[in-house]
């Protein structure tokens, strides 16, 4: 059976799901705020519908690509009168958090790939979780992150997105104890420093450290 083509927030839903429970692995707000922003603006920038200079991002092209979401957003990209940076576009979408991750959750559903398992008790909601059914697409997801980090091989274009938007979110902090983490520090400069992404996904990527560096910056 063929794996169904994922979105990268599909991708970024999985690796984020528990093996055992289908409970999701503990991310700060802000965390899973940009993580979901950055997944709808490089799902665009890899279609080829946006681009960008040192500052600003602007559309190329103005079909859509399928995604709810990212076409929504693609649109107001597209129509607004004067260009925006790409700070600002990472911020205006990671407002739109809630239904991005749905889009996802129900996209991953409609594949096969999870089901949506509520408990109750007392007919008051208690719990949501999302077992995993097709366990070898997840698998796949994880497994290619790991295969990346400790080993010598080439990345595709979408692994290097992947992998830096995790990165940049803290996502891969919470997949990795502290100890890996440092193992494949150098490795994971290597993949970000490889020229297979255009300069439009690189910059969404600094903004999105950027944002993230703002957002928990101490108060004093």
């Amino acid at each position: 059976m063929t794996t169904p083509a994922l979105t990268i927030a599909e991708e970024v839903v999985l690796l984020q799901l528990h093996d055992e429970d289908g409970t999701f692995i503990h991310i700060t707000d802000w965390s899973n705020r940009y993580a979901m922003s950055g997944a709808v603006l490089m799902e665009l920038a890899e279609a080829g519908r946006i681009d960008s200079d040192l500052e600003e991002l602007y559309a190329t092209r103005t079909q859509p690509i399928g995604q709810k979401v990212a076409d929504e957003v693609l649109a107001e990209i597209a129509n607004l009168a004067e260009r925006r940076t790409i700070r600002y576009w990472v911020e205006f979408v990671s407002e739109r958090v809630d239904d991005i991750r749905d889009e996802a959750i129900a996209g991953l559903i409609r594949k096969g790939i999870i089901e949506q398992q509520d408990t109750r008790f007392l007919w008051v909601f208690r719990s949501r979780r999302y077992p995993v059914i097709d366990g070898r697409t997840e698998k796949e997801a994880k497994l290619r992150m790991y295969e990346l980090l400790f080993s010598d091989n080439i990345p595709t274009p979408r692994d290097v997105i992947l992998l830096c938007l995790v990165h940049a979110t803290g996502i891969l902090n919470a997949l990795l104890p502290p100890d890996q983490l440092e193992t494949v520090a150098d490795r994971i400069e290597q993949i970000r420093s490889l020229d297979l992404i255009g300069q439009d996904v690189v910059s969404a990527i600094k903004d999105i450290e950027l944002s993230i560096a703002i957002a928990t910056a101490p108060l004093f």
